[in-house]
C-alpha cells in the first residue's frame, strides 16, 4: 500500500509563535502611567456611574452626600414630644364631654321649654273646663243652658286670643284656597261667584302660620261665569 504523506505541522508553529511575539509586544508597549492609573482605579466603583451622571471620578454626588444623616433625638426631646402629645390627648377629651355635655343641656332645656310653653297654654283653658263641668251640673231652661254655652265659647275665643290664636275670616270674604276648604256651593245670582257665603267649622292660624283651614260653602253665580 503506498504510504499516507504526513501531516505537515511546521507551518502551524510558526503561526502560533508569531502570534505569541505580537501579544508580548503589544502588553510591554502599556506605559507606567497607563499602570498607575489602572492602580489608583477603585475597583468597587461602577464606572457607568461617571457617565450616567455626566461627573467623573470624586467630583460625582454619592447618596450620602444627596441625604442629610439622621441624628439621634435626645432622651429630653422625647419626653418633651410626648407630654405636648398627651396635653392634646387630654384637651380633646375634655373637649368632647363638654360638647356632650352641651348637648345633654340643649335637650334639657328644650324639653322644659316645651313643657313650659304647653303648661301655659293649658292653664288659659282650664277656666272653660271647670265652667263646662259646672254647665253639666246646672238644672236649667234650655235658654239658660243656651247662655251658659255662650258664655263658655266667648271664654274660649279669649284663651285663644291670649295665645296669639286668631280665626280665619270666613263669612263674606272671597274663597282662598290657602285657608278655606270647600265642602259645597250655594247657587245665587246676588252674591259675587266664588265668595263664602257659609262657614261650616271655624278656622284657626297663628299670625302667618295655619293651624287648621276652614270648612266653607261658597257660591257660585251662574251670571258672571266665564263662558
Amino acid at each position: 500500500m503506498p504510504e499516507r504523506p504526513r501531516k505537515n505541522n511546521g507551518l502551524g508553529n510558526v503561526l502560533k509563535k508569531a502570534f505569541m511575539n505580537a501579544k508580548a509586544v503589544e502588553e510591554k508597549n502599556i506605559t507606567d502611567e497607563e499602570i498607575e492609573v489602572g492602580q489608583n482605579t477603585d475597583p468597587v466603583s461602577d464606572p457607568l456611574s461617571a457617565v450616567t451622571t455626566g461627573v467623573e471620578g470624586k467630583d460625582a454626588t454619592t447618596a450620602s452626600e444627596v441625604v442629610p444623616e439622621l441624628g439621634t433625638i435626645s432622651l429630653e426631646e422625647l419626653e418633651r414630644v410626648k407630654g405636648e402629645r398627651d396635653q392634646i390627648f387630654d384637651r380633646m377629651a375634655r373637649l368632647q364631654a363638654e360638647f356632650d355635655n352641651a348637648r345633654k343641656r340643649e335637650a334639657r332645656e328644650r324639653a322644659e321649654f316645651r313643657d313650659y310653653a304647653t303648661g301655659n297654654a293649658v292653664e288659659q283653658f282650664l277656666p272653660v273646663l271647670d265652667n263646662f263641668q259646672l254647665a253639666l251640673k246646672a238644672d236649667g231652661t234650655a235658654e239658660q243652658l243656651r247662655a251658659g254655652v255662650e258664655l263658655i265659647v266667648k271664654q274660649m275665643d279669649e284663651a285663644l286670643r291670649s295665645l296669639n290664636v286668631q280665626p280665619v275670616e270666613t263669612a263674606g270674604a272671597q274663597f282662598d284656597p290657602h285657608v278655606h276648604e270647600s265642602i259645597g256651593s250655594v247657587e245665587r245670582v246676588d252674591l259675587p261667584d266664588q265668595q263664602v257665603v257659609e262657614e261650616v267649622r271655624r278656622g284657626y292660624r297663628i299670625k302667618d302660620r295655619l293651624l287648621r283651614p276652614a270648612l266653607v260653602r261658597v257660591v257660585t253665580n251662574p251670571s258672571q261665569k266665564e263662558i
